[in-house]
């Protein structure tokens, strides 16, 4: 069974290149699950109803969020009822939405899509999470029937809390793949119980930028010690990234992965 994980989608830009690559990419490759991150769709800041109406109109199974999804109040019934997924291991109890779904993919098999946050610099990056790991632990021992396909976003800012997951759940997962930090990393392997993984799946969006914002807009920010508060979103070298997948639908485990890398 073939996976298509795409990464962070931001902006217009980003949007724009999943609506133009994503059916030649499904039939291309033969696609039978697609998983978004979509935590910067609303100009790099979360994702609102309307973005995600627009973005589910497209093939796409599940879309995961991030530490962003809290900024657009109007995405909140929609976590209820669709298959957008904010992270699963919140501190707080009564925050609407699910860090979890199963779906059946093209083929019929049961995908079970988990979102986690990661802790280390994501410190003041919305609420209080709970160790990534420990939360995965209790709702995999809760997990019954298991489906045999199990894909992980852990969105976080740090290389080392990633890869610790992914050695963490080698075999256990079938996948592992990282999204935040908007650079895709040259990473991508099988762990040796058949975990695919890779740090970052990358950014689908404007990549003459700084991981999305225009160039100049960074510039001044940085140079004014972050006072200077305006905010535009790059418009140049719109691109699409993410891995494909390949899983044993005996195993669940992967089979083999491929690096995505699509110029608009």
């Amino acid at each position: 069974m073939k996976v298509l994980c795409i990464g962070d989608v931001y902006g217009e830009p980003g949007r724009k290149a999943l609506q133009h690559f994503l059916p030649r990419l499904i039939e291309q490759h033969m696609i039978d699950f697609v998983l978004v991150n979509v935590d910067n769709a609303a100009g790099g800041k979360g994702i609102t109803d309307k973005l995600a109406e627009e973005i589910l109109q497209l093939p796409i199974d599940c879309i995961t969020t991030g530490n962003h999804v809290w900024e657009q109040p109007s995405i909140f019934p929609h976590l209820e009822k669709e298959a957008i997924l904010r992270p699963l291991n919140l501190v707080e109890k009564g925050r609407p939405g699910h860090g979890f779904c199963i779906l059946p993919s093209r083929k019929g098999f049961d995908v079970c899509v988990i979102h986690l946050q990661g802790r280390v610099f994501m410190e003041g990056k919305g609420p209080q999470m709970r160790s990534p790991l420990r939360a995965v632990d209790d709702f995999l021992a809760g997990l019954k029937p298991k489906p045999k396909i199990i894909l992980v976003d852990i969105h976080a800012e740090a290389t080392a809390e990633k890869r610790v997951l992914s050695w963490y759940l080698d075999g256990r997962v079938s996948a592992v793949v990282g999204t935040h930090t908007h650079v895709q990393t040259a990473d991508e392997e099988i762990l040796p119980r058949g975990t695919a993984y890779i740090t970052d799946l990358g950014m689908t969006g404007p990549h003459h930028s700084v991981i999305g914002l225009d160039v100049e807009t960074a510039v001044q920010r940085f140079l004014s010690d972050g006072q200077f508060k305006k905010f535009k979103v790059a418009e140049d070298d719109i691109r699409l990234e993410g891995l494909l997948i390949d899983i044993d639908e005996e195993s669940g485990m992967a089979k083999q992965v491929l690096r995505i890398r699509k110029i608009l």
